[in-house]
């Protein structure tokens, strides 16, 4: 393992004392991934590293928080609830599975990955709006007692209604596509004014729910199986009304069914008062609750009792039944991202990722069908990622295909020995790296046919 981040320019604030205990902090790191290249000393090294790296990082969440309030940081309450939600949430579970498994390489890995993943994108936003350089990711959120309230209900009543015994992956859920998925808006209206949800629902975890209650299962969503699920998420509001009086105040005024864009669309519009994302171990689950205030969105006609055969007919037209195979490009070259998307996108539906940490991110919550993953990127690299990718039991066997832009012997044998699916030099001709995809998965058809 060659694992090290550096620290770049970009990583400074402009605050001394902050940027300081950054640099520490990424030190730390450092050391831990040193440690764990000698398993002579793994263990104990790892176990006085991370005990560190814990006691440093609270430290400066405090040194951070003083700070903030000394300069009267406007977004001060927001920023401490989010460190509050990595030291009191994150962090322990961490401990926990290190010590349950008393420091295996997989939970040392595990531990890693969250840590300089929060570490980064924490410094590059939240960090950098403390000084104006950034907008913070703020959302106009419940206060936090609200929402850990609101989000045990969720858990509660997802066990109630859909007997799924789920956990929460995220309290700032952005709108990501996970999966193929079904969006469900209901608008509620009251004297207060609307309140608007949605529910997201990844379609695998629809057809075990309904199988769970009908006794039998359903190979696609159809028409049945959306009605049920209506009626089932009706229910589950229902339940989270009683939870919450203020929720009780409000008649369900109008709902659709959304395609995915339709949904980003009106997702980015708004700020969510809650963003909620769960992973109920039958497929993921998102809660987001909304104050509307967006307009010219073309959302479609509502359903209604007298439409409603007519207008969930109508959705599962619109929704592709044989849908592209998902292709994650992974390059910290933008030109290079931009090539591969213009020259695959007629025959596959592509994502991109412009580092190794939002390629594992991506390859969680998207699940492509294939990873063209570059094998020289900063800070992780395509050798770190595809270790982290095979480290990880449910996604270990995610297909990869490395990109480089070496082709010396010496070059192709390392890339070669961590078991890609194959590699492509980045100066093959575009008509090749499009055949050599094509052969990729029709092979890969045959294999699993």
């Amino acid at each position: 393992m060659n694992e090290q981040i550096v620290w770049q320019d970009r990583f400074n604030i402009g605050v001394d004392v902050i940027d300081r205990e950054h640099k520490k902090l990424f030190s730390i790191i450092n050391r831990i991934f040193d440690a764990m290249k000698e398993t002579s000393k793994n263990e104990w090294a790892c176990q006085e590293g991370i005990k560190y790296f814990k006691n440093h990082a609270i430290q400066h969440f405090e040194d951070e928080e003083q700070y903030m309030k000394s300069i009267n940081y406007s977004g001060y309450e927001f920023h401490k609830r989010i460190h509050d939600n990595f030291r009191k949430n994150t962090l322990p579970s961490l401990e926990k599975e290190l010590e349950q498994t008393k420091f295996s390489k997989d939970a040392v890995t595990h531990f890693m990955g969250v840590c300089v993943g929060w570490l980064l994108g924490h410094t590059l936003t939240e960090d950098l709006a403390i000084t104006g350089k950034t907008d913070s990711s703020q959302f106009n959120v419940l206060p936090e007692e609200e929402n850990a309230a609101l989000s045990q209900a969720v858990i509660d009543i997802l066990y109630g209604v859909f007997r799924l015994e789920a956990h929460m992956i995220s309290e700032h859920y952005n709108g990501e596509k996970f999966g193929k998925g079904l969006y469900y808006r209901l608008l509620y209206d009251s004297k207060q004014g609307e309140q608007e949800v949605f529910l997201v629902f990844e379609e695998k975890m629809i057809l075990n729910v309904i199988a769970a209650v009908m006794g039998f299962s359903y190979d696609a969503i159809n028409p049945t199986v959306v009605n049920t699920l209506r009626y089932m998420s009706q229910q589950f509001l229902e339940n989270m009304r009683k939870r919450f009086p203020d929720i009780g105040r409000y008649e369900l005024k109008e709902e659709n069914l959304l395609q995915y864009k339709q949904f980003k669309e009106m997702f980015k519009k708004e700020n969510p008062r809650c963003s909620l994302l769960f992973d109920t171990g039958a497929g993921y689950f998102a809660f987001c609750a909304i104050v509307p205030h967006y307009d010219n969105i073309k959302i479609g006609h509502a359903i209604k009792v007298d439409n409603a055969m007519e207008e969930v007919k109508k959705y599962l037209a619109n929704r592709p039944l044989n849908r592209k195979k998902k292709i994650l490009v992974v390059d910290d070259s933008i030109t290079m991202r931009q090539f591969l998307k213009e020259l695959l996108a007629k025959d596959y539906e592509i994502d991109m990722a412009d580092s190794g940490l939002s390629a594992f991110r991506s390859i969680i919550l998207n699940k492509p069908d294939l990873v063209l993953l570059d094998y020289d990127m900063p800070i992780c690299d395509g050798k770190q990622v595809l270790e982290m990718i095979r480290g990880e039991e449910e996604f270990a066997d995610t297909s990869v295909i490395f990109l480089t832009g070496r082709g010396d012997v010496e070059s192709i044998r390392q890339v070669m020995s961590l078991s890609p699916e194959g590699y492509m030099l980045k100066t093959t001709k575009p008509e090749e790296i499009k055949n050599s995809i094509e052969v990729f998965f029709k092979k890969k058809t045959k294999q699993t046919t």
